[in-house]
């Protein structure tokens, strides 16, 4: 069967003769103004490689590696990260109740820089954002330090520990946000945290507001303070917390899964927060999938997300790494569609 798109056709989002450029477009969409082409911010951004996040990359070789949290993890060959491998006798914090005896916090003064300013001075910050990247969030770091059931009985059996050993850990991320800030000047982090499954919240909603809430809250407003965007990645269900998720002031919800209501969502965000995703990637991301239920895939998600703005279409977890020859059709029927929807919709506020 021919190709129903040529992807070699249209390799770019921004095109010679565009008045905005990608990073204006970006802000039009984050501001619920019209913009030129409906596309993923992320492809607006350059992810800098700050020296923690070089310190806590593993070889891909499918071996145990420690980070600098003291975290023995593994990179499979061939998967698309690395995970936490969490025993007895590896885990980290072995007893709630001795946190501040146990915990490894990195360094965040001294660090090389000189790496990640390079590659920060050779962005133009007129078309692109310079972006931080900040990998396992709260309630992440607590599962890799004590393993999930350890920190699922802790959240329960010991929330007051539990919020504590938590706000170290959020005091070390606000630090290395004011680094970074003093540093290389990020324009966005791009920060992650799982705060959920496919069917529901990983922790009760009352137990994540009186944790995990109050703490990310501050993280948020630290990288506003430094004039950052902040874009949270969770692609999980959160449809729960999303009012928080607003009063937290989280600027962007990165990679939302269709699990959640999107429409409903929006309407109850109302502009307060963009959202970005919607792709089914598990239903696509397979070779026996055709061309043309790709291609209805995306056009089901700009049609159904983009209209009244403020969303950014996307695959949900960035790349489908099971088809190679899907994630490319994809990502061009992205870039193609979500131009000609715009270009068909320049009232949609009206």
């Amino acid at each position: 069967m021919a190709n129903l798109y040529d992807v070699s056709s249209d390799s770019r989002y921004a095109f010679e003769g565009d008045k905005m450029t990608m990073r204006e477009n970006a802000m039009a969409i984050l501001r619920g103004e019209q913009p030129e082409y409906y596309f993923d911010i992320m492809s607006a951004a350059v992810i800098v490689p700050d020296p923690h996040f070089i310190a806590c990359a593993i070889p891909k070789d499918g071996e145990l590696h420690v980070d600098p949290w003291g975290v023995t993890r593994c990179f499979p060959v061939g998967a698309p990260g690395a995970h936490p491998f969490i025993t007895d006798e590896n885990k980290v914090i072995k007893d709630i109740e001795d946190w501040r005896e146990q915990i490894i916090l990195p360094p965040v003064e001294g660090l090389d820089w000189s790496a990640a300013k390079a590659k920060a001075d050779s962005v133009d910050r007129t078309a692109k954002f310079v972006c931080l990247f900040s990998a396992t969030g709260l309630f992440e770091r607590s599962h890799f330090l004590m393993g999930m059931e350890d920190a699922f009985c802790s959240y329960l059996e010991d929330p007051d520990e539990m919020y504590e050993m938590l706000e170290a850990v959020c005091d070390w991320k606000i630090r290395y946000i004011h680094e970074a800030a003093k540093q290389i000047h990020p324009d966005m982090i791009f920060y992650q945290d799982d705060w959920g499954s496919k069917q529901n919240l990983f922790l009760p909603p009352n137990v994540w507001r009186e944790i995990i809430k109050p703490l990310h809250t501050k993280i948020v407003e630290a990288a506003h303070e430094e004039g950052m965007l902040f874009v949270h990645h969770a692609d999980c269900i959160c449809e729960p917390i999303v009012e928080d998720m607003c009063e937290m002031g989280i600027d962007v919800w990165a990679d939302v899964i269709p699990q959640n209501d999107i429409v409903a969502i929006k309407k109850i965000v109302n502009g307060r927060m963009c959202l970005k995703g919607g792709a089914d990637c598990p239903v696509i991301d397979s070779d026996s999938v055709s061309e043309e239920e790709v291609i209805a895939e995306i056009h089901r998600v700009i049609d159904t997300y983009c209209p009244g703005g403020y969303f950014y279409p996307a695959l949900s977890n960035s790349t489908l790494y099971n088809s190679p020859r899907n994630d490319a059709l994809a990502k061009a029927e992205l870039k193609r569609y979500g131009r000609q929807w715009a270009q068909e919709h320049p009232d949609f506020n009206k």
